[in-house]
């Protein structure tokens, strides 16, 4: 388990020590400051298959189109800091590369993981010393820049500002949160979307056939590739790492050919038989939200696992949860609401697969949560009212008296103001005479809606004429 902050994460339980090592080395050569390396035939297939020009890069047509900031820098070797906000695996390291390759700049690489200010004052110097003697400009990059403290990203200003390096900075969270102002007026921020299944299918399918790769000597069938795509979650450079892994099983067996089975016993995670357009996909959300209503956190953490699994969008889930909370909490719970709002408010800022953590957290809570669905009956109730067309006349205390004339219309006369009366409650009627006496709301006395309850009754009492 690798320590994230004050939490432990779980590794991807499809990352085999063998799978982890071969993920590691595919960065090797851009840490080395080389590019060249790439080409040797024993590098990672992530390595050998990293597009070398902005027009193999997958995905990202708003970056690559004609025209675009991305493509005027390459193709005008202009000096420009770039910002580079994406998830994992969606290209932010190959762009880099590509201005490097492109440019003819120098390709220096610092991790925020690791270095310090003292390391990146050393790389900006060794950029602006080879600047001053040869002319040629260097290319740092900056991976995971949302690492870095505010005195280190204050440490990149003078190179940006000098333009002694062009700075491609990368990060996976929110850059207006994590990056600091002077560094983000200074950066041209390009925002890169995850990419699409198709996108990593073609990923696989050029890998199998491209010289740089496995030069056609492996095939592989439609429901391996479907596996490995599912399992690649969208990240490019772990669809060719377990590709890769699939490869040698294959070779291992004497076979030509990667199935299904192979593709499992590689990356160590059996298939999970779920369609996300599907009967699957509606079947398991469906047992999913029935298992948080009936209260088994256990059935539903069996169900958001299976999604999760399956390459399932987690904002999907999160959503169906934010519906769940006032669908079937309500007010029994008022902390449900928040808690599903802020689970998917994470979900999109992290991303899995930290984000099952917090699904997982939210799921628990509200399958623990004590149960109501008078919100949801109250508000039908009310619709159904205003369907049928019991509508009736805004009661004229209550109509707007603020424009010339309204008085003489009788509007607002004889309004009492709640905060005048005591306890802050006025008897008056409020709604049309037609639903005068409706009662949409009926609270249970689940968990803390029976409070709610019973301050209700006494408003209501209070508000119809009815108290004692």
């Amino acid at each position: 388990m690798d320590a994230d902050g004050l939490f432990e994460i779980a590794e991807d339980p499809a990352r085999t020590p063998e799978l982890a090592r071969r993920e590691e080395a595919s960065d090797e050569p851009s840490r080395r400051g080389s590019l060249s390396d790439a080409d040797h035939a024993a590098a990672p297939l992530a390595v050998r298959m990293r597009p070398r020009t902005l027009d193999e890069l997958v995905g990202q047509e708003q970056l690559r189109a004609p025209g675009s900031p991305l493509r005027q820098l390459i193709e005008g070797d202009q000096s420009l800091s770039l910002l580079l906000w994406g998830p994992p695996g969606t290209g932010k390291t190959t762009i880099a590369a590509i201005v490097s390759r492109q440019t003819d700049r120098r390709f220096v690489e610092v991790s925020a993981v690791s270095a310090g200010v003292k390391e990146v004052r050393a790389a900006i110097d060794a950029a602006r010393a080879d600047l001053v003697r040869t002319g040629r400009e260097t290319v740092l990059f900056v991976d995971e820049v949302h690492r870095f403290s505010k005195a280190q990203q204050d440490a990149l200003l003078p190179g940006v500002e000098n333009r002694w390096v062009t700075l491609v900075a990368a990060t996976t969270e929110n850059p207006f949160f994590s990056v600091i102002s002077p560094l983000l007026s200074r950066s041209l921020l390009l925002r890169l979307e995850s990419l699409t299944d198709e996108d990593i299918r073609g990923v696989l399918e050029r890998a199998l056939a491209d010289e740089r790769g496995l030069r056609g000597e492996v095939t592989a069938t439609e429901e391996a590739l479907d596996h490995l795509v599912r399992l690649a979650g969208g990240d490019a450079r772990r669809s060719l790492t377990y590709l890769e892994a699939a490869a040698g099983a294959a070779r291992s067996r004497g076979a030509t050919e990667i199935d299904l089975e192979t593709a499992e016993t590689a990356v160590d995670q059996a298939a999970v038989r779920y369609d996300r357009q599907g009967d699957q996909h509606y079947d398991v959300i469906s047992a999913f939200i029935k298992s948080v209503r009936g209260s088994d956190a256990d059935a539903a953490l069996h169900y958001l696992a299976r999604m999760l699994e399956a390459g399932e969008d987690p904002r999907f889930i999160a959503r169906r949860l934010m519906i769940l909370a006032s669908e079937d909490i309500g007010l029994a719970d008022p902390t449900a609401l928040p808690t599903a709002v802020a689970a998917a408010q994470t979900v999109q800022l992290i991303g899995l697969p930290e984000a099952q953590l917090t699904l997982a957290h939210a799921t628990i809570a509200l399958a623990v949560a004590p149960k109501s669905n008078a919100v949801t009956t109250a508000i039908g109730a009310a619709i159904a009212d205003v369907r049928s067309g019991r509508i009736g006349q805004v009661p004229s205390h209550l109509r707007d008296a603020h424009y010339g004339g309204a008085k003489k219309l009788g509007h607002g006369k004889g309004y009492k103001y709640a905060h005048d009366e005591p306890f802050g409650i006025a008897e008056q009627q409020y709604a049309p005479d037609v639903v005068a006496d409706a009662t949409y709301y009926q609270p249970t006395t689940h968990g803390a809606e029976a409070a709610v309850k019973e301050r209700w009754e006494r408003i209501r009492a209070i508000i119809r004429g009815g108290a004692r």
